[in-house]
């Protein structure tokens, strides 16, 4: 059955790539969608191109001309199903219910629920979550659980993979840790800079290096953290990358220091998906998904010296690193796979639509 499916956001973050992810992925199932994504949005101009989509202007919540294009825009869809994504998109969607259309708002952090509380029912991509918002008052039976899937590791030529290693400098014997993510408080940057700054520059001869895949409005007080620790020649700051296909690739390890609030964390699924060890502190998310020293290292949120200590651990241990990888590459295969998911959400689709 069709859905449309609206998200407000000008930037990139892991919303907007779990979005863009999702319909592709509803495509290839053979599910049809519509987007309707903000005008001049880095969804429209970099991700969209092969999907039906639509541009507003989502400029804010209470935009009244956007609020009417969205309503004029719903009612002449066919699409029975509308599912929103986070405050902006989902404020501005106002269905009436016993309309023959179902308001479906997926919630990947832990908001304030009062912009939600309109819509008919409501997703949550981890169990915590969904318990949290039963807690805040929204009906337990038109709260559900489906959590995201990773995407198959993307294969890269290998031309492409030696001019990035050329373009960074990285030597044979180098050690690469790469993170993703918003440079913003919840993804627990300083914890990792100043993890850098507590271990050697390199472990069993090979320079330790570490990649972070991102922008945001911490960036210049991070690169402040790593020239006062004396790190700042081992940390690439390479930006937000709308293929981080590459660094994943290229990685040795993915670490992923996100403080407690951190819903799900998407670089985890991508650490296993690609094959990679893991080593994540415990916030929300990791404590429902991982299983310490099993498919990940998981140490204590907000403290740089356990994470320093974790990643050392790892560092040292092949036979612990090629655990963890396998252990995480068979998480992917029985608990994260998208074909899964996707029937998660078509039976959902049909659950909704058979109650509205």
């Amino acid at each position: 059955m069709k859905s449309l499916h609206l998200i407000g956001s000008k930037k990139m973050g892991g919303a907007e790539r779990w979005f863009t992810r999702f319909l592709h992925a509803m495509v290839r199932h053979g599910e049809p969608v519509e987007a309707v994504v903000r005008r001049g949005s880095e969804l429209a101009i970099h991700h969209l191109a092969d999907l039906p989509h639509r541009e507003l202007p989502f400029r804010t919540v209470w935009d009244p001309l956007t609020r009417f294009e969205v309503s004029r825009l719903v009612k002449a869809s066919d699409a029975p199903i509308v599912q929103t994504y986070m405050g902006r998109a989902t404020r501005l969607t106002h269905l009436e219910p016993g309309r023959g259309k179902v308001h479906l708002s997926r919630l990947g952090g832990y908001y304030k629920l009062d912009p939600f509380r309109h819509a008919h029912a409501w997703i949550g991509n981890t169990r915590g979550l969904c318990d949290w918002m039963v807690k805040g008052g929204l009906p337990a039976s038109r709260v559900f659980h489906i959590t995201n899937f990773a995407d198959p590791a993307k294969a890269v030529p290998e031309a492409e993979l030696a001019a990035l290693r050329a373009r960074i400098d990285l030597q044979a014997g180098d050690w690469l840790m790469v993170t993703a993510g918003r440079l913003i408080d919840v993804k627990g940057h300083r914890f990792l800079v100043e993890a850098m700054g507590r271990l050697p520059a390199e472990i069993d001869g090979r320079r330790l290096r570490l990649v972070v895949l991102g922008d945001g409005g911490l960036k210049d007080s991070l690169a402040e953290q790593a020239r006062q620790l004396g790190v700042a020649d081992r940390i690439l700051w390479a930006g937000w990358q709308h293929d981080p296909a590459p660094w994943f690739r290229i990685a040795d390890m993915v670490v992923f220091p996100s403080r407690d609030a951190e819903t799900l964390g998407n670089v985890i699924l991508e650490a296993w998906a690609y094959g990679k060890p893991l080593v994540a502190s415990a916030f929300r998310g990791a404590r429902e998904i991982t299983r310490h020293g099993e498919d990940a290292w998981v140490v204590p949120c907000d403290d740089g010296a356990a994470l320093a200590a974790g990643m050392e651990h790892v560092i040292r241990n092949p036979a612990l690193q090629t655990a963890l990888l396998e252990h995480g590459l068979a998480r992917i295969d029985a608990d994260f796979s998208e074909a899964a998911v996707i029937e998660q959400y078509r039976a959902l689709y049909a659950q909704l639509l058979d109650n509205r």
